[in-house]
């Protein structure tokens, strides 16, 4: 390869390095940037509501947070209101802010949150009804029962861990002790087996058999490898050649020794 040729080889390869490195770190930035912070996990029975400030369905006016109804709006009986987390239902998960207050008389029977209507048909396989504010399509279901998990707490008051009655007044003081996070526990390694050790012959008795993963030895073999062979007879080759090449001058100079004392 000529210099000319190489270098730009080179610079070639050390960029395209570079700009691979540059994208897995991005990558992995953003991957950490999405992990969401879980503050508090449960379960409970959940039902719906739609306020639309009409009073068609029993509702006093906007929702408490002072923001008007939408999709993704629940309402707590005591978590503080713009608390947000998400709830997950056979599978399907769907994100809420708490943005109302209720359920109130169901509460005492541990039905803790009151999912939007919209979000409901959603996670049910039903329709929303803008007709009747309710959801279609469900055989008439109002409740089913979810896992929730809390990401952020609302600044405002309410009881900053497990939902609790609305009988309680909870949602009107502010609670400056929340819930520890639950934590995550790392899965062990799963250990090694043990290696088993052949058994020992017993006096008078047969080996037991070695155990079906032991890797067999090599056998030791008493035939001298071809290479090896190959080898040895080439250097007994040339020490036997050399030795018949001298052999062969001395008989020759011998001979001529000889044939000169017979002429004298």
């Amino acid at each position: 390869m000529s210099a000319l040729f190489g270098l730009p080889c080179i610079a070639l390869l050390t960029a395209s390095a570079v700009g691979t490195m540059t994208i897995a770190c991005a990558s992995a930035r953003a991957d950490s940037d999405t992990d969401e912070k879980i503050l508090l996990k449960g379960s409970t029975t959940a039902s719906y509501f739609w306020d639309d400030s009409s009073g068609r369905n029993g509702d006093t006016g906007l929702p408490a947070s002072g923001k008007p109804m939408q999709k993704g709006m629940a309402a707590s009986p005591s978590w503080p209101l713009l608390t947000e987390g998400y709830v997950v239902y056979k599978g399907k998960k769907m994100p809420f802010f708490v943005g109302d207050r209720g359920p109130g008389v169901p509460s005492n029977r541990g039905i803790m949150l009151d999912l939007d209507a919209k979000t409901f048909a959603d996670l049910t396989g039903g329709s929303f009804n803008s007709g009747t504010l309710g959801v279609d399509g469900v055989g008439g279901q109002g409740h089913i029962k979810i896992d929730y998990v809390i990401t952020k707490w609302g600044d405002g008051l309410g009881k900053k861990n497990y939902p609790v009655p609305f009988s309680t007044r909870a949602w009107a003081k502010r609670d400056t002790n929340p819930a520890k996070p639950p934590q995550v526990v790392a899965e062990k390694p799963a250990e090694k087996p043990a290696e088993e050790k052949p058994t020992e012959e017993p006096a008078g008795g047969k080996a037991a058999p070695a155990p079906a993963n032991a890797v067999a030895a090599a056998p030791v073999s008493s035939v001298t490898p071809a290479r090896e062979v190959e080898e040895s007879s080439s250097v007994g080759g040339a020490l036997l050649t050399g030795a018949l090449a001298l052999a062969g001058g001395g008989v020759v100079l011998g001979h001529k020794r000889v044939r000169r004392l017979v002429k004298r």
